[in-house]
């Protein structure tokens, strides 16, 4: 993984004795909360419902033991003991105080992290495939490029005032596990007659008005990345509208001009600065690269896993769900599931980040990933390893078996914390996944996606959920509104909505409703609801959701 030089490590001192300062003269009351603002948002320092909020970067998801340990102390030591790990595969603490940033700032430049760009309009935490480095199905790691990205855009002169905020994702395999089609900009490693090169995909976002991403060049080559991914957002800091901030993404820039014209304009500058990158960039990636050469992996019989998969079956329940295929023969990669049934989704405690960096240690090459689904990855763990590995993860409640599972949810955090959010989430949730462990259904529904946002924003990437719920308000009542279909994968898709909302007591319910449905209704176990609901289309669902709910009313009374 990347480690910081001298010129990191001094870039960043500066910053956080500036931002030092900039409290201090908050606190003495020499700024106003409105002089103040900027200045805070632009060190990911937000004021939210309760308190305030500080979001750490993690970039493209990927973390060291040392630097998980260190996540742990601060959220021990300026926190309530835990923190919450974000779609953007960032951690987020919701209690520190304020005249306190300065010093978890300065704890986070120890372990060689941040929160720069985690917040305003600038290009934010660029994130990746969780598996990135170790999945099987990968053309090559997408890290590498996704840190040449950060370094790029960390302070870029040109790109700290942009209309709006920008995300990118990178991702290295054919199989979409970064939703780059739901980003500003989505970049995939693909190779063409043997070659390497980049699909590029511009325009693509949730939030108020979701839209897939577009193709608007299908094979750049290496050596073309950084000064094309320039002229886009060039295009778009000219383009991008001001006078309205629910019309300033990169999507509505995109929409409102048609793409062969933003195609036209991003060639046209393009070719103005490619001249400019003399190589240079290149160089810096040759040496990024070489900083994300892969473990020694080692070659070791599995025998004793293939042994514990026969014994036990609490193990073997396990290892269907939690683990995916990896590059290298005789191991796996671990997903940690955060969603225990009737937890915060997302959320750790301080012991529990301990537990993980020392399980990196000890099984994982000294490794982590945070994923966008808000889990915890250990990308290479020998097979060998596992049992002991589920043991330890077992004492530390962190063996919960559902990755990929109906309990397995994405929720922002909703009105419990969000001044934006306009209904709950995380209740929401807790609700759902505790219903279905009752019902002993999980295992038959088989894999789906359900993601829960708390507000329009979409944080928790409702849109682009097998099931997506969006909490709403209608006059000083909660209301979740459903949609069906979405996919956030290669094959992406934003789901369509069912029609009218339904209460807060009534949204497990609906849901409920809907699964059952599609287990009587799939032509075989092996048929996912999302397959399912392409075959038959949201007749028998709605129906399911509107018309038995209408029955059972009228039978009642």
């Amino acid at each position: 993984m990347y480690r910081y030089s001298e010129f990191d490590h001094a870039f960043l001192a500066e910053r956080n004795a500036q931002f030092r300062a900039q409290v201090e003269r908050r606190i003495a009351g020499n700024l106003t909360e409105e002089e103040f603002r900027p200045l805070r948002l632009m060190n990911g320092l937000y004021l939210q419902l309760h308190a305030y909020m500080l979001r750490v970067a993690i970039p493209y998801g990927t973390l060291s033991s040392a630097q998980m340990d260190g996540l742990a102390f601060i959220a021990e030591r300026f926190d309530k003991g835990y923190g919450h790990f974000t779609t953007r595969q960032n951690i987020q603490y919701n209690w520190p105080k304020l005249n306190e940033v300065p010093d978890i700032l300065d704890e986070l430049a120890k372990v060689q992290l941040h929160a720069i760009q985690t917040s305003g309009n600038t290009i934010r935490n660029v994130t990746a495939d969780h598996f990135a480095g170790a999945a099987a199905d990968e053309i090559a790691d997408p890290r590498p490029v996704a840190e040449l990205i950060r370094q790029w855009s960390t302070d870029h002169p040109e790109f700290q005032f942009l209309p709006r905020k920008f995300k990118f994702a990178v991702t290295g395999s054919p199989n979409d596990r970064a939703v780059t089609r739901a980003h500003d900009i989505g970049v995939r490693m693909v190779e063409r007659d043997g070659k390497p090169g980049y699909e590029i995909l511009v325009g693509g976002g949730l939030g108020r008005t979701p839209m897939i991403g577009k193709v608007i060049n299908d094979f750049l080559p290496p050596e073309d990345l950084l000064p094309y991914l320039e002229a886009i957002v060039s295009v778009y800091n000219q383009l991008g509208r001001r006078d309205n901030k629910y019309k300033a993404r990169i999507k509505i820039t995109v929409h409102e001009n048609g793409l062969d014209t933003i195609r036209e304009m991003v060639d046209a500058r393009f070719a103005e600065i490619k001249p400019l990158f003399t190589g240079v960039d290149q160089e810096m990636l040759a040496a990024i690269e070489a900083q994300f050469a892969p473990p020694a992996f080692r070659n070791a019989p599995t025998t004793g896993y293939d042994l514990a998969r026969d014994a036990d079956p609490v193990f073997r329940a396990w290892t269907d769900t939690n683990l995916h295929p990896h590059r290298a023969e005789g191991y796996a990669i671990v997903t940690v599931s955060l969603k225990k049934q009737g937890a915060t989704p997302g959320d750790a405690t301080a012991d529990q980040m301990r537990a993980l960096a020392d399980l990196a240690r000890r099984f994982g090459h000294d490794e982590l990933r945070i994923s966008h689904e808000q889990n915890v990855i250990l990308p290479h763990v020998h097979k060998s390893d596992l049992p002991d590995l589920h043991a330890a993860l077992k004492a530390a409640d962190l063996a919960t078996s559902n990755v990929g599972l109906i309990s397995d949810i994405i929720a922002c955090p909703g009105m419990d914390y969000c001044a934006l959010a306009t209904a709950r989430s995380i209740p929401v949730a807790q609700e759902i996944a505790q219903r279905f462990d009752e019902l002993k259904l999980e295992h038959d529904i088989g894999p789906i996606k359900l993601k829960i946002s708390g507000c329009i924003n979409a944080c928790g990437h409702h849109h682009v959920g097998h099931i997506g719920i969006l909490g709403l308000d209608r006059a000083g009542v909660e209301n979740y509104q459903i949609t069906l279909g979405g996919d956030g994968t290669e094959s992406a898709a934003i789901g369509e909505r069912t029609g009218p909302g339904f209460a807060y007591d009534e949204i497990t319910g609906a849901i409920e409703r809907i699964l059952l449905t599609y287990l009587d209704l799939r032509e075989t176990p092996e048929e996912t609801f999302l397959e399912a609901y392409r075959r038959l289309g949201m007749a028998p669902f709605k129906a399911a959701l509107y018309d038995d709910a209408e029955r059972a009313k009228t039978h009642a009374a």
